[in-house]
């Protein structure tokens, strides 16, 4: 159910489809210095899950950092009412139905500014926020770093294929999914200040190190 990634660090990872095509999606979850949970990505929140997630510690914060990252919200608001619950910016106005506080930005929130940086990566059409948490050196990241090369699903690998994703970031699509160039290439190299070790993708397999290479080589292109 959980997945310990690195110290103060879990992703959960559950099957998803997305126009179709199996991508899978995974959450992460991170425990703070004060023991509560900042939870990236929600996935679906069945009993066992919430038993796992409750044995962490509070959960104070949970972000749908894309604006494709939704669909499981409510879910966790109804579980969680005392948390803060922040969508990417366009998210709040998508899903108005749903009780959001502040939109993410360009710097951490009080909540978690102790334990965790976040940078827009907004020129994406996903209009993703990314995050980097300093203890474990590790980036959490929702879309900006597809990889489906090595999905169990062959359709899905055969998709992958087709779009030239053969490692996290890469492939023509990126280059579709950044519309603003300029700005995408400012926003990269701010990530890129980041002394990153690890990334935890939603969609691909985890990075355990070179984590700021990778990065940098799937936008070398910008």
């Amino acid at each position: 159910m959980l997945q310990r990634f690195a110290d103060d660090l879990w992703t959960v990872a559950r099957a998803q489809r997305f126009w179709g095509v199996e991508t899978g999606t995974r959450m992460a979850i991170v425990r703070m210095s004060n023991g509560g949970l900042f939870v990236h990505c929600p996935v679906r929140l069945d009993p066992e899950l919430k038993r796992a997630v409750d044995a962490l510690g509070p959960v104070q914060a949970v972000v749908a950092p894309s604006l494709f990252h939704h669909l499981y919200v409510a879910d966790w608001i109804a579980a969680y009412p005392d948390a803060e619950f922040c969508p990417c910016p366009g998210l709040d106005q998508k899903r108005s139905d749903l009780r959001w506080g502040e939109v993410l930005g360009d710097r951490p929130r009080a909540a978690w500014a102790s334990d965790l940086d976040q940078a827009a990566f907004t020129a994406r059409f996903e209009h993703e926020i990314v995050f980097f948490h300093r203890k474990s050196r590790t980036l959490v990241c929702a879309d900006a770093l597809l990889n489906l090369s090595h999905h169990p699903s062959p359709v899905t690998r055969a998709v992958a294929f087709c779009m030239g994703n053969s490692a996290p970031g890469k492939g023509w699509m990126e280059r579709v999914a950044v519309q603003n160039w300029k700005l995408g290439r400012r926003q990269v190299d701010r990530i890129l200040q980041w002394d990153i070790e690890g990334i935890t993708l939603a969609h691909g397999g985890l990075v355990e190190r070179d984590g700021r290479e990778i990065v940098r080589e799937a936008y070398r292109w910008l």
